[in-house]
């Protein structure tokens, strides 16, 4: 028997799961150095700024398509315009677009991208304790070749991305999809992440347990369920 009502709990990816190795600008700004772009902690900063005010403005990853091959081109054109409106803000260089192919392609491995050192082991007592685990992500189709090659794909029932399924977090409609995959009912389910906008107060409004994974403590946030590491997670879920 589970030790709760819940049976299935479901994650966000990125920032939850696993991180990129250094900083998202540090990692651009690597690639841009043989286009002649200098690296300092300084650029790095602006950088990294650029890339949260590009996300906070570009429309969701959702289109509407159904071919793979044009999926991916939509996804890829999505991505050339926060990284291009990143660089227009702080600074464009010559070979823009070769570069762009280059930081594209390699955020598509497992390479820049590492996991949590609690996931694994929290993870396998998850299963061990008879639960359903999902993904829930406003990711693109490269994430399934991250998860393999993180090795994570082993622990997971199902996956739910954005642009596959049409809709992005924090919109209820992505969660219910997540929840028909495991035909459970919300309140039969957790999510948690690291972002309280899109993880806690999304799978809150879809009826989910939002939990809010503050690994950075960068967060004064008292409202709702809050954990600092995935190895609390076992404990508070018996405690629900």
């Amino acid at each position: 028997m589970l030790p709760s009502p819940i049976k299935v709990i479901f994650f966000d990816a990125a920032g939850t799961l696993f991180h990129v190795k250094g900083s998202v600008g540090e990692v651009y700004l690597r690639y841009a150095e043989k286009y002649g772009v200098s690296k300092s902690d300084e650029f790095v900063a602006k950088v990294n700024q650029a890339f949260k005010e590009a996300f906070r403005q570009a429309p969701p990853a959702i289109f509407a398509v159904d071919q793979p091959e044009k999926l991916k081109q939509c996804e890829r054109l999505w991505w050339f315009d926060i990284v291009h409106g990143v660089f227009y803000r702080v600074g464009m260089f010559e070979g823009f677009d070769e570069y762009f192919e280059e930081v594209f392609h390699a955020f598509g491995t497992s390479e820049l991208w590492a996991v949590y050192c609690d996931v694994p082991e929290v993870l396998q007592k998850l299963k061990s304790h008879g639960y359903e685990l999902g993904v829930i992500s406003n990711f693109d189709t490269r994430f399934f070749g991250i998860f393999r090659g993180l090795n994570l794909d082993q622990y997971f029932d199902s996956i739910t991305i954005s642009s596959l399924a049409g809709s992005a977090k924090p919109s209820p409609k992505i969660f219910q999809y997540a929840l028909d995959q495991h035909v459970v009912d919300p309140e039969e389910a957790v999510h948690i992440g690291d972002s309280i906008t899109e993880d806690v107060e999304g799978a809150n409004q879809a009826k989910l347990t939002g939990i809010f994974l503050n690994r950075e403590q960068n967060s004064s946030s008292t409202s709702g369920h809050c954990l600092q590491s995935l190895q609390s997670l076992p404990s508070f879920l018996q405690s629900l």
